[in-house]
């Protein structure tokens, strides 16, 4: 069964066409890696998705509901979250603010949901009354994770997680990935971490100038030079 269906979806910048079609589908707990170059159209399928920036085109389904036009407030009541580019948390609040902030229908968060939380990111425990300014990069990023975990997400869109940070951090993050999915969450990762990518996913697309140009397993992704070499090369 698949949580997220993408289909034949057309977003744009004001003129400026980024998504050309791009179709693609995450089934229930697993990881979907979508990468590519830079400004090649990974952010704005998840901004499509989120909402943020609708398809004129093309329709986005989430648990066969469609949700291509809903405002981005309702997506992420239905089980949507994004974990965005850049981290996002709030730089001023506390660690425990962050994630009260981020709570779906109210900011009285039970005892038991963050400790949930502080059981999947030990780190954040001692940290709970730091402001996010204070935090390393790699704690940065899992209190970006912890905000989607404690709004109930069933799908997470998660943008470049590993961008700014240490290779032995990203290790950790790519770990943590993995354990989501073995906790039953759908992700969808957009990387252009190949290695990471490739490390983590079920399956994988590959997209350029808003086309998606392969579509597969990371173990055939591997094996095929040619796609790697025009599209993934730096």
């Amino acid at each position: 069964m698949d949580t997220l269906r993408v289909e034949q979806v057309h977003t744009y910048y004001g003129e400026s066409y980024i998504l050309q079609g791009l179709s693609l589908t995450v089934d229930q707990a697993s990881i979907v890696a979508l990468i590519g170059r830079n400004g090649m159209g990974k952010t704005t399928t998840m901004r499509s998705i989120i909402g943020f920036t609708p398809p004129r085109r093309g329709a986005i389904y989430f648990k066969d509901q469609d949700i291509t036009r809903l405002p981005s407030f309702k997506i992420c009541q239905k089980g949507v979250s994004l974990v965005p580019q850049g981290r996002r948390i709030f730089p001023s609040l506390t660690v425990k603010e962050n994630i009260i902030i981020a709570a779906r229908r109210s900011r009285q968060v039970s005892s038991q949901s963050l400790e949930k939380i502080l059981i999947f990111f030990p780190s954040l425990r001692a940290r709970l009354n730091n402001r996010g300014n204070q935090l390393s990069g790699g704690e940065q990023q899992m209190l970006a994770i912890a905000r989607a975990l404690i709004a109930n997400a069933e799908l997470m869109l998660m943008d470049e997680p590993s961008e700014g940070l240490a290779p032995l951090i990203i290790n950790k993050i790519g770990e943590d990935i993995q354990r989501l999915k073995g906790e039953g969450f759908s992700i969808l990762l957009a990387e252009q971490n190949i290695p990471l990518a490739l490390k983590v996913a079920d399956y994988v697309y590959v997209v350029n100038k808003g086309i998606i140009v392969f579509k597969g397993t990371p173990e055939e992704l591997k094996v095929n030079k040619e796609i790697e070499q025009e599209y993934l090369a730096v």
